[in-house]
C-alpha cells in the first residue's frame, strides 16, 4: 500500500493548484506541497540584483527558483512594463540626463503618462538600493513583460532546466484608475493577452491586492489561476476576505507574519495553496515552511532554495 501510494504521489505535477471553488481537489495539493515547495524570486532576486529586470530574473532561474515572482503596470501605449510602482522610484532611478530621480517629483514621472519609448530612458539599477546592500549594482531599463517571458523561456530552452512559472502582480488600486493605470477591466485584459500570445497561459498566476482586477481576470479568463494578496496592515480575516473577493482562488498569499497553523489549514480546507510573502531570513523560512504552506516568496533566493535541501 505504501508503495502504491508513493507511485501515485510520484507522478503528480508540481504546482497542480485546485480548480476555484473545488475544496474537493485540496487533498491533492497538500499531498504535492509535501513533496514540493514553489520557491518564488520575489521581483526577480531583489536581494541580489535589480527589482524587476531581466538580469535579476535569469539570476533566480539560475538558482534555481520555481517560480519568477514580478510587478506591473502599464505604459501610454498599452504596453505591459515590470515596475513596483506605477511612477519612476526615487530610491533606486535615474533620469535620462544621468541625475537621479528625487522623492518630491517621482509621481510626476507617470509612467502611465509616458510611451514605453521613453521609459527605456531612464535608468532603475545603477544607483542600487540602501535597502539591500548585497544587490549588485548594474544599468538597466524597466522591461516588458513580452520581454521578460522572451527572455526566461529562451533560458529554460537553452539551459534544460524544468518549466518556469510566473506569478504577476496587478498594481493597481481604485483612487488611482485612470490616473496611474487603466481600470482594472483594461488592465486585465493587456496582461492576459500578453499571457496568450506568449502561450504560457498555464503557466501564469495573477495576483493582486486589488479584488477588482480579479473579478475581471476571472471573467475574462476563467482558468488562469488567481491568487488574493493580503496586506500585514488589514485586519480581516480569511472569511471575510473571501466574501469581498467573491470567489475562492486558487492561492491565498497573505504577509508572511500573519501566518499560522489555523491560516494554513484553514486556506487548504478551502482548496487553497498558502504561499505567503516576502521571508528573507532562513529561519523564518524553515517556521513557515513547517507549517505545511505551498511556497514562499523571497528577496534572496539564494536562502530559499536551501530549504530544498533540508
Amino acid at each position: 500500500m505504501r508503495t502504491l501510494l508513493f507511485m501515485i504521489l510520484s507522478v503528480l505535477p508540481f504546482g497542480c493548484a485546485p480548480g476555484e471553488n473545488q475544496p474537493s481537489d485540496h487533498l491533492e495539493d497538500k499531498k504535492v506541497s509535501v513533496m514540493s515547495l514553489d520557491i518564488q524570486g520575489h521581483r526577480g532576486a531583489r536581494g541580489l540584483l535589480p527589482e524587476n529586470t531581466i538580469p535579476g530574473f535569469i539570476h533566480a532561474l539560475e538558482l534555481g527558483v520555481t517560480t519568477l515572482e514580478m510587478d506591473v503596470v502599464i505604459s501610454k501605449d498599452g504596453q505591459v512594463v515590470l515596475s513596483h510602482e506605477p511612477w519612476f522610484s526615487h530610491h533606486i532611478c535615474t533620469k535620462p540626463d544621468g541625475s537621479p530621480v528625487t522623492e518630491e517629483e517621482e509621481r510626476s514621472l507617470n509612467l502611465y503618462q509616458l510611451t514605453y519609448a521613453e521609459i527605456r530612458e531612464f535608468d532603475c539599477g545603477m544607483r542600487g538600493n540602501t535597502r539591500f546592500p548585497n544587490q549588485k549594482s548594474m544599468p538597466v531599463h524597466k522591461p516588458t513583460l513580452n520581454q521578460v517571458i522572451e527572455a526566461a523561456e529562451g533560458y529554460v530552452r537553452e539551459t534544460g532546466r524544468p518549466e518556469v512559472a510566473y506569478n504577476i502582480e496587478t498594481k493597481s488600486q481604485p483612487a488611482r484608475d485612470n490616473i496611474f493605470h487603466p481600470p482594472p477591466d483594461t488592465f486585465a485584459q493587456l496582461l492576459i493577452e500578453v499571457l496568450t500570445q506568449q502561450g504560457i497561459e498555464d503557466q501564469a498566476t495573477l495576483q493582486s491586492f486589488d479584488v477588482r482586477t480579479l473579478q475581471v481576470a476571472k471573467e475574462i479568463a476563467p482558468n488562469l489561476k488567481l491568487a488574493l494578496l493580503v496586506e500585514s496592515h488589514d485586519e480581516r480575516n480569511m472569511e471575510e476576505f473571501l466574501d469581498y473577493l467573491g470567489f475562492i482562488p486558487s492561492i491565498y498569499s497573505p504577509y508572511y507574519k500573519l501566518v499560522d497553523q489555523s491560516v494554513v489549514n484553514m486556506a487548504h480546507d478551502k482548496g487553497m495553496q498558502i504561499i505567503p510573502w516576502t521571508i528573507n531570513t532562513l529561519d523564518e523560512m524553515q517556521t513557515i515552511r513547517d507549517l505545511g504552506v505551498d511556497g514562499i516568496i523571497t528577496d534572496y533566493p539564494d536562502i530559499g532554495m536551501q530549504l530544498l535541501d533540508q
